[in-house]
């Protein structure tokens, strides 16, 4: 890209963060002196938090129709590439923001302006999204986040001893999903134990657990063995993926990802303002979702 990448640290009495102006992405959360974000390691998965707008995940054939006129469009959309302008930052404070160019109307044919807001209240780190409409035509978009948390914090444990707890829930839906990373109906139910989802998706056998409706909007990423704990809120967000790469034996990272609307399914209509959960904003509208990540 030939941008130049900045740097973010935020602090407080508890934990310690540093955010990449490239894709406003979060690189680490460190507490206790122990690091809770995955490395991104290339060899594995080179990413961190890669942000997803204004689309999330796969669509059939690479494309989208607006207006019944298709158009070309990389996964999860292009913003987790891109360079952010950084502004009002403080010692638990930072905004990046974005705005649509040439380069993006070619894939996503709008104005926008996307905020991306971070801050830090006491061990959560509050991640707030605003997504403006500054053209002259409605304008659909979704918006996802996609953290990988570290697990095997300690040493001697495995993925195993990690699992996702959800609150008073005995089992889960997740839908079905093609070898292209399409979803298809019907839903697939998985038992839980004592609210804890304890297989990974390849566990599975697939790609990406995706689910609606959470009750409470709430997601825990915990393990048997330690005290330490990441909890995703995610009230403006009807959809939830968790995923990890595939073919790790003893992974060392879960995302637990906050999505606006669903990833393309076969059953979804290929429009893109039909599509499930997705939003659209008129012209000088603006949206705002947050959601909070409370490490422990």
């Amino acid at each position: 890209m030939g941008e130049m990448k900045t740097q973010i640290m935020l602090e407080n009495d508890e934990i310690a963060v540093r955010i990449s102006s490239v894709g406003a992405e979060l690189q680490s959360v460190v507490r206790d002196g122990i690091e809770r974000m995955w490395s991104g390691d290339p060899a594995v998965w080179g990413r961190r938090a890669p942000l997803l707008f204004p689309l999330i995940g796969r669509l059939r054939d690479g494309e989208y129709e607006l207006g019944g006129r298709r158009i070309a469009a990389p996964t999860h959309g292009f913003c987790r590439d891109r360079a952010f302008a950084v502004s009002q930052a403080s010692r638990t404070r930072v905004r990046f923001e974005t705005v649509s160019d040439e380069g993006t109307r070619a894939v996503y044919p709008f104005d926008f302006r996307l905020t991306v807001d971070f801050s830090l209240e006491g061990g959560t780190l509050v991640k707030t999204h605003t997504v403006e409409n500054t053209g002259d035509v409605p304008m659909p978009f979704e918006l996802g986040g996609h953290e990988a948390y570290a697990t095997r914090l300690l040493p001697g444990e495995h993925m195993s001893d990690y699992h996702v707890r959800f609150e008073g829930l005995d089992k889960i839906e997740m839908f079905g999903m093609d070898e292209a990373g399409i979803l298809t109906l019907p839903k697939i139910e998985v038992p839980l134990e004592d609210d804890r989802l304890t297989k990974t998706p390849e566990q599975l056998g697939i790609d990406t657990v995706v689910l609606e409706n959470v009750p409470g909007s709430v997601a825990a990423l915990a393990c048997a063995k330690n005290g330490h704990s990441v909890t995703v809120e995610f009230p403006d967000f009807p959809y939830l993926g968790i995923w990890t790469k595939a073919g790790q034996d003893d992974a060392r990272y879960l995302c637990i990802e906050p999505w606006s609307a669903l990833p393309d399914a076969h059953f979804s209509p290929r429009e893109l303002a039909e599509k499930p959960g997705v939003r659209t904003l008129e012209p000088g509208e603006s949206a705002t979702l947050t959601y909070r990540i409370t490490f422990r």
